[in-house]
């Protein structure tokens, strides 16, 4: 039986059980034993889904410092001896990462969106070349395999209930923290685009219209999203962009305008319930996976459906 580690997703932590999907991918849905490590989070939120919760039971400076963090995963590796640790892709996990990689003296994969098992030889899929293409990386050696998992590249759907057992984790850290608190300072952070059911995406059909895309998206109850053109051209912050080297999202409607579609950006997609498409080339990549195509300017598209919402307010939701 195959151990993984799993650390919780500090920021989303209802995504964190995501990434037993990527163990799932590995050894099959019965071939391994789950270990998850909540920082900060109740054991409620992965109870019946993994096999094992080891709980924080103190800061231990562990939330936000790496350093902390990776010496924790450590000692657990050297007491349960796992096979794989999956950690969130998020700020604080592509720190924490290198450093347990360089602990263990293994290799590190960043960035996972992809995960298979060909006779019998693991290959991990992640972004390269700022995200123009995709690269395949092959284990070698025992391990373990440490993997940094993009939020929403796999989605884990529960089968049945498993038992869980809850142990409690206190034991005192030995490195010296390196984090200075100054002050504190109120900052509202906007909301991530993957929160969001709709999304209003542009891309290279959209760039004279752009500045459009928020009024429609606040019509829609939405956020404006981007392909990486507009964002290499200054034109979008990446924190918008949507793709291989952007991020991935699971909206219920995502409105594609003026995307061509590269293999990239579809990635992204793959959790979307519904795309709904507007380009002037009905033979675009981003048409022969929507829901619905319209084929027309992107531009004026927004202008007509934007009238249509100003006279129908009250069907905005």
């Amino acid at each position: 039986m195959k151990k993984t580690c799993i650390l919780q997703d500090t920021e989303t932590p209802e995504k964190t059980t995501d990434l037993l999907a990527a163990a799932v991918r590995m050894y099959g849905r019965d071939g391994f034993e789950s270990h998850v490590v909540l920082v900060n989070a109740p054991p409620a939120t992965v109870t019946g889904r993994c096999h094992h919760v080891i709980q924080m039971t103190e800061s231990l400076a562990a939330e936000d410092d790496p350093r902390a963090l990776a010496e924790i995963l450590e000692i657990l590796h050297q007491t349960y001896g796992f096979d794989s640790i999956l950690i969130p892709a998020t700020t604080l996990g592509k720190m924490i990462a290198p450093r347990l990689a360089w602990r263990l003296k293994t290799g590190l994969a960043t960035g996972v969106t992809d995960i298979t098992v060909r006779d019998g030889q693991l290959e991990i899929t992640r972004p390269a070349g700022l995200g123009t293409m995709l690269e395949t990386i092959l284990q070698e050696g025992q391990g373990p395999v440490i993997m940094t998992i993009r939020i929403n590249a796999f989605e884990y759907t529960q089968k049945q209930a498993v038992p869980t057992r809850i142990s409690p984790y206190s034991r005192p850290v030995t490195v010296r923290s390196t984090l200075t608190r100054l002050g504190v300072e109120q900052n509202i952070e906007p909301r991530d685009i993957r929160d969001f059911e709709v999304l209003v995406a542009g891309g290279g059909g959209a760039i004279r219209c752009f500045p459009a895309l928020e009024p429609l998206a606040d019509a829609l109850n939405g956020a404006v999203a981007a392909s990486r053109k507009l964002v290499d051209l200054g034109i979008a912050k990446r924190n918008i962009q949507v793709g291989q080297s952007g991020k991935t999202v699971t909206p219920k409607v995502y409105l594609a305008l003026g995307i061509h579609g590269s293999m990239q950006h579809l990635a992204g997609l793959r959790g979307a319930a519904s795309i709904l498409a507007v380009n002037t080339s009905s033979h675009a990549p981003i048409c022969r996976v929507s829901d619905l195509v319209v084929q027309g300017d992107a531009c004026e598209f927004i202008e007509k459906l934007m009238g249509k919402l100003m006279h129908h307010p009250h069907k905005n939701t």
